[in-house]
C-alpha cells in the first residue's frame, strides 16, 4: 500500500451475508436453533491480559476484538460505560464505479469506490461502577475458547463480564455476573452511525446512499431485578447478571447479477429475530454453543516455542511487550500467543461472508484510511497467507467466494474499459479476453486507482495454492473459470520482443508498474513476468487434473516456455526488477515486487534447483531493501529470509513487527493490532502483519511444496530449545506433528489428507514417504 497524500482516508461500510439462491455466500437468514453441546471442554490455551479497560478515543490500538466471521465488534471493557464498535463485513458505501478518469484512473472516493464502515454502536452503562470506583480491575482474551472477559471489585462484591461473538447464533453476547452480593443498575442504548432515527430502543434499519438496506437489534434479561424499555433506551436495575445480545447486518448478496442486493431481506426484521430467538437461551448455552464452534477450528493446531520466565509470565500482554523490546531476551511464550492471536483473528474475522480487508473485521469510525479495500498488490494475498499453514483452510473460502462473485463483474468491466484509450496499461496488440481487476477493489465488482494488469496472476496463484494444501477437485474445479479467464487475458497481452545482443525471442509483459515505486510504465517487469509464469504452470496442472481443455493448456505451456524471467544485474548484483541493470526504483521500498518468485513464489530456491546466481542476486536485492520497515513489509521480507534458511534475520523482522507502537509508530499496539505509520506521528491500524508475521513465523518450522516437506528451515536459536507444532498442514495434501529438541528434530509424524508420496527432509538427510489418504507414519533420528 502506499499512502498517497493527496488520497482520502479510505473506510468502507460493509452488511450482514444475505444472498439469493444463485450466490455463493451463505444467506442471512433466520435458521433452525444451532445444535446444542451438553459439555465443552476446557482448554488451557494462551491468554493475553491487561490491567486497564480500552480508552474510548483510542479503541483501534486498545479495544478487544470479537467476530464471528461477519460481524464484529471493538470491545472497550470499561468498568462504568462498556462500548462496543459493531461492524458487518458487507457494511459498505459505493457501488460498481465502473468509469476512469481523464488520466485512466478509476475514481477513489468514499462516494464512489465507497468505504467499508461502521454497522453500529452499543453502550451499557452502569454509572456508580466508574473505573475510580473499583479496585483489581483485569480483563483477558481467551484466544482458546475466544472469549473476552473482564472482572473487578467494587463495595467488595467481585463483578465480571465475558463478552463473545457466536457463529451458529449469529450474534454478539455480553454475559454480566457478580458474587458478593452485588447488582447492575444502568441503561443500553443502540445507536447507528450514519444518523439513523432508531425504530424502538431495540432496534434500528436504515438505507444507504447506494440502496444497501442495513439494520441492527438489542435483547437484554436479568435476574434479581428489572429490564424495561423506556423511549430509545433499555433499562435495568437491581440486576444480580444481565445478558444482552445483539445482531445485525445489511441485504448485502454476493451476486452480480442481482447487483449485489437482496431486495427481499429486511436487515432490522431479521436482527430482531436473531437477538429474539438467542434471547431464549440461556447465557451458558450461548458459551458453550460459541465455543464448540470456534474451538472445531481454533483446535486445529497447537503450538509450542519453548518456556517463559517466571518474570515474564508476571506480567502483563503490554508489559512483556515493552519488556521484550527493551530486555531483547526472547519471550517465546508471548511470540506463540501473538501468532495464535493472528489465528483468533482469522477464526473471528473470516467466515461464510466477505474475506478481511485492510481493517480485517474491525473499525474506530467510518473513515478507514484507503476505505479500509481489498488491495491486489498485496494486502488481499497477504491475509490469506496464513490460513492453510496455520490449519485454518476453512477461513480461506471467504477469499475464493468473493473471487467468484466478483469474477462477472470484473470480466465485464476488463472487456469493456482496460482497452481504453485513457488506461496506460491497455493492450498494445489491441486484443482484449478474460479478466483482471484494479489495485484496489471493493464488494460491487468495482474497482479503484489504477489498473493493475498482473492482479489476476497473484489472486489465481493464491487460490491455487489452496488446492495444493487440501487437495480438493471440487475446489479446483470451482476456481478453474478464473485460471482460465487470467491465462486468456495474459495470451492477448504478451508481446514478443529480441533480447538485445541475441536473436532470441521471448514473451514480456506489456507496459506496466512494479508496484509500488519505479517508472510507471515499463515492459517485462519482474513482477509480472514472475507472476504469469507461474499462473501458467498452475493452469497447465488444472487443466490436466480436470481433465480439460487440453488443446489450451498445451498452448499455454508454449508461451510459459517463452516467457523472459528475470537475470542478475551485473551493476548491482541485485535479481533485476526491471529489464534493466539499473535499479529504477527505491532501494528500501516497502514492497517486494521483484521477489514474488521467492516468495509467495517458488521458483527461486536455495536447495540447488535453481541456479546459485539467482539465488545470491535475490539474496542481495533482499539485502538491499533492509531490515526496517512497515509491519506487512517487514513480515514480507521475513518469509523470504526464511525461504532462504537465513533464521536470523527472519527471526529478527518478526521481532521487529513485537515492538511496542507509540505516538503513531510502526509496530504493535496494545491490543496487538499492527500499526502502520503512514505521517509522521500518526499510525493506523492495518491487518495484514497481524496475518503476515504469523505465517512467517510457520514458515520457519515448516517449508512444504507438493512432493517436498523440510523441517525446521529457518530455526532460530531463540525457540531451539525445545518445541512443537502439532496439526500444520503442508501442501501436497500432508498435515505434520513435528517435535524439537536444540535445534534438531525429535519425532514426525505425517498425516495424508490426499497426498501420496513426499520426501521429508531435515539438513542433508531425507526420507521418502509413501501413503495413502487417511494413513499416517512416524519418523524419529531424521537428523542421522
Amino acid at each position: 500500500m502506499n499512502p498517497r497524500p493527496n488520497d482520502p482516508s479510505r473506510r468502507t461500510l460493509l452488511s450482514l451475508t444475505t444472498a439469493v439462491a444463485l450466490s455463493t455466500l451463505p444467506t442471512f437468514t433466520a435458521t433452525a436453533a444451532p445444535a446444542r453441546p451438553t459439555e465443552v471442554p476446557q482448554y488451557a490455551g494462551s491468554s493475553l491480559w491487561w490491567q486497564a479497560p480500552g480508552d474510548e478515543a483510542s479503541l483501534i490500538e486498545q479495544g478487544l476484538p470479537v467476530g464471528n466471521g461477519r460481524l464484529g465488534a471493538l470491545a472497550s471493557n470499561d468498568p462504568g460505560r462498556e462500548l462496543l464498535l459493531i461492524t458487518d463485513a458487507t457494511m459498505w458505501t459505493g457501488g460498481l464505479n465502473d468509469t476512469l478518469d481523464a488520466d485512466g484512473q478509476f475514481p477513489y472516493g468514499r462516494a464512489d469506490f465507497g468505504s467499508f464502515t461502521l454497522l453500529a454502536r452499543l453502550t451499557v452503562d452502569i454509572p456508580d461502577h466508574d473505573l475510580g470506583a473499583v479496585s483489581g480491575y483485569r480483563r483477558t482474551l481467551d484466544l482458546a475458547q475466544g472469549l473476552i472477559t473482564s472482572s473487578y471489585v467494587r463495595s467488595g462484591a467481585t463483578y465480571r463480564r465475558q463478552i463473545f461473538a457466536s457463529h451458529p447464533d449469529d450474534v454478539i453476547v455480553l454475559h454480566f455476573t457478580q458474587s458478593g452480593g452485588g447488582h447492575y443498575t444502568g441503561t443500553i442504548t443502540l445507536t447507528g452511525t450514519h444518523g439513523e432515527t432508531p425504530t424502538t430502543a431495540e432496534s434500528f434499519g436504515a438505507t444507504l446512499a447506494n440502496g444497501l438496506r442495513y439494520g441492527a437489534a438489542v435483547k437484554a434479561h436479568g435476574s434479581g431485578g428489572k429490564v424495561t424499555v423506556n423511549g430509545t433506551r433499555i433499562d435495568f436495575s437491581g440486576c444480580k447478571d444481565l445478558t444482552v445480545v445483539v445482531s445485525g447486518g445489511t441485504n448485502y448478496a454476493p451476486d452480480a447479477a442481482a447487483n449485489f442486493r437482496n431486495p427481499s431481506l429486511d436487515p432490522e426484521r431479521l436482527a430482531r429475530t436473531k437477538v429474539r430467538d438467542a434471547a431464549t437461551e440461556s447465557a451458558a448455552t450461548l458459551r458453550r454453543t460459541h465455543i464448540a464452534d470456534y474451538r472445531a477450528l481454533f483446535g486445529q493446531l497447537d503450538l509450542s516455542l519453548g518456556t517463559s520466565t517466571a518474570a515474564q509470565r508476571e506480567m502483563d500482554t503490554w508489559e512483556r511487550l515493552q519488556a521484550r523490546a527493551l530486555d531483547l531476551e526472547p519471550d517465546p511464550e508471548l511470540e506463540a500467543a501473538y501468532l495464535q492471536f493472528g489465528r483468533y483473528l482469522m477464526i473471528s474475522g473470516s467466515r461464510d461472508s466477505l474475506p478481511l480487508n485492510l481493517q480485517g473485521l474491525w473499525l474506530d469510525g467510518n473513515d478507514p484510511d484507503w476505505m479500509g479495500d481489498y488491495h491486489t498488490d498485496i494486502n488481499l494475498q497477504m491475509n490469506y497467507w496464513m490460513a492453510d499453514r496455520a490449519g485454518l483452510s476453512r477461513c480461506f473460502d471467504a477469499f475464493t467466494d468473493y473471487c467468484l462473485a466478483q469474477l462477472p463483474s470484473w470480466t465485464k468491466l476488463t472487456q469493456t474499459l482496460f482497452n481504453d484509450p485513457r488506461n496506460r496499461y491497455r493492450n498494445s496488440t489491441g486484443k482484449i479476453a478474460g479478466w483482471t481487476v484494479a489495485i484496489s477493489t471493493n464488494p460491487y465488482g468495482g474497482g479503484g486507482w489504477w489498473w493493475h494488469p498482473a492482479g489476476n496472476a497473484w489472486l489465481c496463484n493464491s487460490l491455487y495454492e489452496h488446492y495444493e494444501y487440501t487437495q480438493s477437485r471440487a475446489y479446483l474445479a470451482k476456481i478453474y473459470p478464473l485460471l482460465k479467464g487470467a491465462c486468456e487475458f495474459w495470451e492477448a497481452r504478451l508481446l514478443t520482443t529480441t533480447l538485445p545482443g541475441t536473436t532470441t525471442e521471448v514473451l514480456i509483459a506489456d507496459s506496466d508498474w512494479s508496484p509500488e515505486h519505479g517508472p510507471l510504465d515499463a515492459k517485462g517487469i519482474t513482477y509480472a513476468q514472475e507472476l504469469v509464469w507461474a499462473l501458467f504452470g498452475t493452469f497447465c496442472v488444472a487443466a490436466a487434473e480436470l481433465r480439460r481443455d487440453s488443446g489450451y493448456a498445451d498452448t499455454i505451456a508454449g508461451l510459459r516456455k517463452r516467457l523472459y524471467l528475470p537475470k542478475v544485474s551485473p551493476k548491482t548484483g541485485w535479481l533485476e526488477e526491471w529489464m534493466s541493470p539499473d535499479n529504477l526504483g527505491e532501494t528500501t521500498h516497502r514492497h517486494l515486487s521483484g521477489l514474488v518468485g521467492l516468495f509467495p513464489g517458488d521458483r527461486i530456491r536455495p536447495d540447488g534447483s535453481t541456479p546459485r546466481e539467482i539465488v545470491d542476486g535475490a539474496t542481495a536485492q533482499l539485502t538491499a531493501r533492509g531490515m526496517n520497515s512497515f509491519g506487512w513489509a517487514n513480515a514480507w521480507r521475513s518469509l523470504c529470509w526464511a525461504r532462504l534458511k537465513d533464521a536470523d534475520k527472519a527471526y529478527q523482522l518478526v521481532v521487529n513487527n513485537l515492538r511496542p507502537s507509540t505516538g503513531g509508530s510502526n509496530g504493535t499496539a496494545f491490543n496487538l493490532f499492527d500499526i502502520y505509520e503512514v505521517d509522521k506521528g500518526r499510525g493506523i491500524f492495518q491487518i495484514d502483519a497481524n496475518f503476515g508475521t504469523p505465517a512467517a513465523m510457520l514458515e520457519m518450522l515448516l517449508y512444504s511444496r507438493p512432493g517436498h516437506l523440510e523441517l525446521l528451515p529457518a530455526l532460530p536459536d531463540a525457540w531451539s530449545g525445545s518445541g512443537s507444532l502439532t496439526g500444520a498442514p503442508a501442501r501436497g495434501g500432508f498435515v505434520v506433528d513435528l517435535r524439537w529438541a536444540d535445534g534438531t528434530p525429535t519425532q514426525v509424524r505425517i498425516r495424508s489428507m490426499g497426498g501420496r508420496t513426499t520426501t521429508v527432509a531435515y539438513g542433508g538427510a531425507s526420507r521418502t514417504v509413501k501413503l495413502k489418504p487417511g494413513q499416517s507414519v512416524t519418523l524419529k533420528d531424521l537428523a542421522r
